[in-house]
C-alpha cells in the first residue's frame, strides 16, 4: 500500500475537510503550508477573491436592490396618489425612513479598508492614498438625498 493511505489526517485537514462547501474530497495539505506563518498580509491574500471584491460585489448589488426597492416603492405611491403636491411630501417622508444602514455600514467598511487591502500607496503631495483610474477609491455612503436623485419626488 501507498504511503497515502496510511495518512492520518491533521487537525487542521479535519477542520478544512468539515468546513468544506461541495463533497470533492480536500487534498493533503503539506509540511511547509502547516508551518507558514498567520499574518494579517498572507489573510488579506488568502482567499480566491479578495476580500475588497468580494465587499465591492456585495456593495453593487445591495445598491441595485434599494434602486428596485425605490423602484417599485415611488410607481406604487405615484399610481396611488398621482402627481403633485401630495405625492412630493408622501414621497419625501418615506425616503427619509428608509433603511440604508447595511449597505452604508459595508461602505464604511470599504472607505476603512479598501487602500490597506490594495496596498495603495500614499501621495505625499496631497496627503491622501493615490486615485485609481483618477478618482478616489471611496465611496459615498446611500442617503434620502441620493434616493431622490434617482427617483425625484
Amino acid at each position: 500500500m501507498s504511503q497515502e493511505h496510511h495518512h492520518r489526517p491533521s487537525p487542521a485537514e479535519r477542520r478544512i475537510e468539515r468546513s468544506r462547501e461541495d463533497e470533492r474530497r480536500a487534498g493533503r495539505l503539506t509540511e511547509a503550508s502547516l508551518q507558514r506563518e498567520r499574518t494579517l498580509e498572507g489573510y488579506l491574500k488568502s482567499g480566491l477573491v479578495p476580500r475588497y471584491m468580494e465587499r465591492l460585489r456585495d456593495i453593487h448589488t445591495m445598491i441595485e436592490h434599494h434602486r428596485r426597492a425605490l423602484a417599485e416603492a415611488h410607481a406604487e405611491l405615484r399610481g396611488r396618489l398621482g402627481d403633485g403636491p401630495r405625492f412630493a411630501r408622501a414621497w419625501r417622508e418615506r425616503v427619509e425612513r428608509w433603511d440604508f444602514d447595511e449597505v452604508n455600514e459595508l461602505i464604511r467598511q470599504h472607505n476603512e479598508w479598501y487602500p490597506v487591502e490594495r496596498r495603495l500607496p500614499f501621495d505625499l503631495r496631497t496627503r491622501d492614498y493615490v486615485l485609481i483610474a483618477g478618482r478616489s477609491y471611496r465611496r459615498e455612503e446611500l442617503t434620502a438625498e441620493w434616493a431622490l436623485s434617482q427617483f425625484p419626488a
